[in-house]
């Protein structure tokens, strides 16, 4: 396999893994509005933990794992300079790692309701969602576009 191809492989599989890591990213929050809504202890909020922690468990994870390790492999294996003159890439880490500390967060809820100790609202969780699309926005921009 020639260094172009592999290139464009981990390149695919970074895609892929950020796809899949961003669909958790905007579903999770969704659940927990709804979760909110369910009585502890109930069957309705003993479904949402499963789902909460197969989607963080089975998806999220291993898609953020897989995002940051493709990620950084085009990096790395095809010198690309971090520092130089490719601001958007500083930038675009910069974001990516705003989407980890969401993630992060995230982790912390999916533990909270497990324990029926949720404390936040619905409200809490339909602004908290909203944060992954808007990094994600200024991602792409900072990939595509490129403005510094």
């Amino acid at each position: 396999m020639s260094g172009g191809e592999l290139y464009l492989w981990i390149k695919a599989l970074h895609v892929v893994a950020v796809i899949a890591w961003m669909a958790g990213l905007l579903y999770l929050p969704r659940l927990f509005v709804y979760h909110c809504r369910a009585e502890a202890g109930s069957v309705t909020s003993e479904t949402f933990k499963v789902m909460e922690r197969r989607l963080m468990n089975a998806i999220m994870t291993p898609a953020m794992v897989a995002s940051w390790v493709f990620g950084l492999g085009l990096i790395g294996l095809f010198g690309v300079e971090l520092f130089g003159d490719n601001h958007w890439l500083t930038i675009k880490l910069g974001l990516v790692i705003g989407l980890t500390v969401v993630h992060v967060m995230l982790i912390r809820h999916v533990r909270a309701f497990a324990r029926d100790r949720n404390s936040l609202s619905g409200r809490y969780f339909r602004i908290l969602n909203e944060v992954p699309t808007v990094l994600m926005i200024a991602i792409v921009i900072m990939v595509i576009v490129r403005p510094v």
